[in-house]
C-alpha cells in the first residue's frame, strides 16, 4: 500500500487516547513512507493524524469541500490540499488517492465515509483492506450490531470479514499487507457500475 485514507473525527472526543492514536498512526504511516489522505482539517483526531505524520515527514493529502473550509479549519501546511465542491466529490476523491482504508474514531461524517467505501468493497468496485483502529474498544459495540446482521442474514459472512479490526496501530497494520480480499461477485459487472 501506497496510501491510505483515514476517517475520523474533527473533534477530540473524551479521551485523550483518541488524539494520541491519531498521532502515533500518522507517524507510523510516515515511517513506512505510506502517504496519508485524509479529510483536511487541522482540528480533532484529523488533525492529530497529520500532525503524526508531518512531524515525521510524511505526505499528506487533505481532501475537503469548499464549504468545510472555515468550518473546519482547514490545514495550511499539508503536502497537499484538493479542494472538492462537495462531500460526494470528495469521497471519489479520497477513493482514487488510497490503496487501502482505516477508521478512527469519530461521528456521523466518519461512519457515513467508512460505510460507504465498504459497501463498496462489497459490491466489488475496489478490493483495498479496510481497517478500524478500535481504540479502547470505541467500535466494539458497532461490530457487535454488524455481526447481528450477519446473524440475521442481512449481511454475507464473507463481506463481515471485510473489517480487519485491532486495537494497535502495528496489528492492524499488519493485517491489512497481508489482506486477501474476497472474490468480486459474479453478479456485478464493474463496467458496468
Amino acid at each position: 500500500m501506497k496510501s491510505i485514507v483515514v476517517f475520523c473525527g474533527s473533534s477530540e472526543g473524551r479521551s485523550a487516547d483518541y488524539v494520541q492514536h491519531g498521532l502515533d498512526l500518522g507517524k507510523s504511516l510516515a515511517q513506512e513512507e505510506i502517504t496519508l489522505v485524509y479529510g483536511g482539517a487541522k482540528i480533532g483526531v484529523m488533525g492529530a493524524v497529520a500532525k503524526g505524520a508531518l512531524e515525521s515527514d510524511g505526505k499528506v493529502i487533505g481532501v475537503i469541500p469548499d464549504f468545510l473550509k472555515i468550518r473546519e479549519v482547514f490545514h495550511t501546511g499539508l503536502t497537499e490540499l484538493i479542494v472538492t465542491q462537495d462531500m460526494h466529490e470528495r469521497k471519489l476523491k479520497m477513493h482514487e488517492l488510497s490503496e487501502g482504508i482505516i477508521m478512527l474514531p469519530g461521528g456521523y461524517g466518519t461512519l457515513e465515509e467508512f460505510f460507504e467505501m465498504l459497501t463498496w468493497a462489497q459490491l466489488g468496485l475496489h478490493q483495498y483492506p479496510i481497517g478500524i483502529l478500535n481504540t479502547n474498544g470505541f467500535y466494539t459495540e458497532l461490530l457487535n450490531m454488524l455481526a447481528k446482521m450477519v446473524e440475521q442474514g442481512f449481511v454475507k459472512k464473507e463481506n463481515y470479514k471485510m473489517i480487519l479490526v485491532d486495537e494497535t496501530i502495528e496489528g492492524l497494520l499488519n493485517q491489512m499487507k497481508n489482506y486477501d480480499p474476497p472474490p468480486v461477485p459474479k453478479w456485478i459487472n464493474k463496467e458496468q457500475v
